[in-house]
């Protein structure tokens, strides 16, 4: 006897016998199923359940064959446990439903998947007994369903449609970059002459990154008259440079309270210049502008050009600078070209800038120079420029010419003031060398038991009243600011006449 064929059976296809084994495993056989002898509790005999199926298969407790089984032929010769890794990972085929596809069931359902996002997708009328969450619902996916009914889709009289909310419409996230199509060719402008490769690009595509730059030369995209260059090459006037496709990244988008900020920093801006033109712009700097950040700093005047950045994507550029204290003209460059050749000016010392300040006592003689050298001392909270010791190491050269225009019994004096140099806080650490510190200066007034005269408020009285400065494109500058508010004050309140005429422009101008 075949072991696993469920025993011998009757004529006629009745039970079958119970054997020794069943009686060794579970007991009597004739006790009734799952009852040992004397009724107790036991093993199902076979007997109980092993009636052969209408499908031919063996009953249960039968070994099942490698051709069939209790739950169906099998598709392969091999036990299940058997199977390699790729096979265990596909789905067992016995258990995958077969038939027609689910977004093929039902035609009608082509005006869902007509009328509804692109994102979404039609789902045709839900079968009897299916899970309308196993696909949609479960797997998070944005689809929207048929609202007619079963009975709709059998033909029958449709039932009352059920109310599903389609997903909002999601808008898509602005691009993050923009890749150009073509290869271009661009000519080296004046402005651009003498600059580096890298800066180049940089000026030319400020949202290009130092990598992708770096990258593109490496690679020799980048032509120079179709030669090869590097990243530190210098552009000459008129070059053909070879510029490759790139990835830009966009600017990001503006909200309304940034660009409404925008707009009143360009109005700020516009209401201080005292002069511009296409190269060159001065403005007139307040008092307690910073024009540079720093610790703590957030607005200045270095921040607030970027609302002038230009087509080509160009910013305005800081020529020299000014205390944040310290009010009047303040040069900028609105292009490369200027900013090189205002600076050399500097440099050379062909700008003459003159200073106004009102100062304790009067000094004398009343027209001086004064020549120091400067160093800088840190201190807890601030740090200060001193007068440095004959031989100390980071000491420099600075000198002053001053003359007194007009003064006020001998407590206060209008000085004007003309630095060769332009060293950090020379004219403050100068006057109070010599005794004379400037009014309301809080780092470098030092005068015991000197009381401000009543009306003259406690702020710092100094200020860039005039530059002159030779023009990139020819010619010169010459520009004078009006007195700041606090500084009118005090002159209408002394009785200085701000028209009266300045000794400081017969001084010399080299050291």
């Amino acid at each position: 006897m075949k072991r696993g064929s469920g025993g011998p059976r009757q004529p006629g296809g009745g039970r079958r016998i119970a054997g020794p084994r069943d009686h060794d495993r579970s007991g009597s056989a004739g006790t009734g199923p799952g009852r040992g002898p004397a009724g107790k509790p036991g093993r199902k005999p076979k007997g109980a359940f092993g009636a052969k199926r209408p499908g031919g298969g063996p009953g249960i407790g039968g070994k099942r064959t490698t051709e069939q089984g209790s739950r169906g032929p099998r598709f392969d010769d091999r036990p299940r446990t058997g199977r390699n890794k790729d096979e265990r990972r596909r789905p067992d085929q016995r258990f995958v439903k077969t038939g027609p596809r689910r977004d093929e069931r039902d035609e009608r359902d082509d005006w869902a998947a007509t009328e509804r996002p692109v994102a979404a997708r039609s789902v045709g009328p839900r079968r009897e007994g299916h899970d309308e969450r196993s696909h949609g619902d479960r797997a998070g996916d944005a689809r929207v369903r048929s609202p007619r009914s079963r009975g709709e889709a059998s033909g029958g009289r449709p039932s009352a449609a059920r109310a599903v909310a389609e997903p909002a419409a999601v808008p898509a996230p602005p691009p993050t970059a923009v890749q150009p199509t073509a290869v271009q060719t661009v000519t080296v402008s004046p402005d651009e002459d003498g600059m580096r490769v890298d800066r180049f690009f940089e000026a030319r595509f400020p949202g290009l990154s130092f990598s992708h730059i770096q990258r593109i030369v490496r690679k020799g995209e980048v032509r120079v008259n179709g030669k090869r260059v590097d990243t530190k090459d210098r552009l000459a006037t008129g070059q053909a440079v070879r510029i490759p496709p790139l990835r830009l990244d966009a600017p990001p988008p503006r909200s309304g309270a940034a660009a409404e900020a925008d707009e009143k920093t360009r109005k700020l801006l516009a209401s201080i210049t005292l002069f511009e033109d296409a190269d060159v712009l001065v403005l007139n700097k307040p008092m307690g502008l910073a024009v540079q950040g720093g610790s703590g700093t957030t607005r200045h005047v270095d921040g607030m050009l970027e609302v002038l950045r230009d087509a080509k994507g160009q910013r305005p550029r800081l020529v020299h600078r000014l205390d944040k204290d310290t009010a009047g003209c303040l040069l900028i460059a609105k292009t490369r070209f200027a900013a090189s050749t205002l600076a050399k000016s500097f440099r050379s010392r062909e700008a003459r800038k003159i200073y106004w300040a009102l100062a304790a006592g009067v000094p004398k003689p009343r027209q001086g120079r004064i020549s120091t050298f400067l160093v800088k001392e840190e201190r807890e909270d601030e740090s200060i420029m001193r007068i440095a010791r004959h031989g100390e190491e980071g000491a420099t050269h600075a000198v002053t010419y001053y003359a007194v225009v007009e003064t006020a019994a001998q407590q206060l004096a209008w000085l004007s003031l003309k630095p060769v140099t332009g060293r950090t806080h020379q004219l403050r650490a100068h006057l109070a060398h010599i005794g004379h510190p400037i009014v309301g200066d809080p780092k470098y007034f030092s005068i015991e038991n000197w009381q401000l005269p009543g009306g003259i408020q406690n702020r710092l009285h100094l200020m860039a009243r005039r530059l002159v400065i030779p023009h990139p494109r020819g010619g010169v500058i010459d520009v004078t600011a009006p007195l700041p508010p606090h500084m009118l004050q005090s002159w209408n309140l002394v009785g200085f006449d701000a028209t009266r005429y300045d000794p400081i422009e017969e001084s010399p101008d080299e050291d």
